[in-house]
């Protein structure tokens, strides 16, 4: 079967690349491939001996990549976590430090879209949210399974629901009747829930993206790749990070932070911070779309951009 053909626009195409400052004969690291944007646009950049890694952790993306990209040999498809892209670099072969790694976060416009893989509160599907279909627990497994008091608690926690008791306590009543087993079900359910709406929001969305954390684990995956980045980088390597909401913005926002302040010193040792090397910097200050951008892609209206340097 061929893929459906959804529109998809990457979000600060060009200012994303800016970033990478791009090198002919340099390793990138694509670790959100969704449908390629940012890998096309790196790929028109690197000469005959650059290289791509693309990472994926939804097998359909992989397959795209791997059909588009098969006749180019500078380019592996990496079925898999960003969070692990030192195994995909040891699959592609390469030993040696990259020259850029780029996260576009969040969830892809193929998976809203696409109402089976259970992403959407308005469009009617198997609750499943999983960005890859093949491996761990659906949406609708860890629902119809979890306490009341763990369902809560992700609510919270990865949502910022203020109903999140309300919510986790009403699936547990109603469960018991019947499984939540599809989006507008459990769509409903929550709107049904929560009392004062936020002007232009569904009342699910925040559940949703919390569930969908949870589900995908969105925040680990992040921490542990930013961990990696300093090790993978090569001297004046960037990372390039695009969020989508304020949990994974606080996570770059945080790392690059602390990688780019010397440590405090205590008082009377002989130790100046000025001297410190400490191993990252940060580029610039976050960057945002335009209102043009906005405008032709609703979906880009929450991005930040922030951009860190390897020492």
């Amino acid at each position: 079967m061929s893929e459906p053909m959804w529109k998809h626009e990457s979000v600060l195409l060009r200012e994303a690349l800016d970033a990478l400052h791009v090198q002919q004969d340099g390793v990138y690291v694509d670790g959100t491939y969704g449908r390629g944007g940012h890998s096309a646009m790196i790929l028109e950049q690197l000469g005959r001996d650059g290289r791509l890694v693309v990472i994926d952790k939804d097998p359909a993306a992989i397959a795209h990549a791997q059909e588009r990209w098969r006749d180019d040999p500078r380019v592996l498809a990496w079925h898999g976590s960003f969070r692990d892209f030192p195994q995909a670099l040891v699959a592609a072969g390469i030993k040696d430090r990259i020259q850029g790694l780029l996260l576009d976060l969040g969830v892809s416009s193929p998976q809203l879209d696409d109402a089976e893989r259970g992403f959407s509160f308005v469009r009617e599907g198997p609750l499943d949210m999983r960005m890859d279909v093949s491996n761990g627990k659906s949406a609708a497994q860890w629902i119809n399974q979890s306490d009341e008091a763990e369902i809560a608690d992700v609510l919270w926690r990865y949502g910022e629901e203020r109903f999140s008791r309300q919510i986790a306590r009403e699936i547990v009543q109603v469960r018991a009747a019947r499984p939540v087993e599809t989006t507008t079900q459990l769509a409903a359910l929550i709107a049904g829930v929560v009392r004062k709406r936020e002007p232009g929001k569904h009342p699910a969305t925040r559940s949703f993206q919390a569930i969908r954390i949870k589900v995908n684990q969105e925040l680990d995956d992040v921490e542990e790749c930013l961990q990696q980045s300093v090790e993978f980088l090569a001297p004046g390597g960037r990372l390039v990070a695009i969020s989508f909401h304020s949990l994974e913005d606080r996570i770059v926002k945080h790392f690059l932070r602390k990688a780019s302040l010397p440590p405090d010193i205590p008082k009377g040792l002989p130790v100046m911070q000025e001297s410190i090397q400490t191993p990252m910097k940060t580029i610039g200050k976050a960057v945002r779309p335009s209102a043009v951008e906005v405008g032709s892609n609703v979906r880009a209206r929450s991005a930040i951009m922030r951009v860190g340097e390897r020492r």
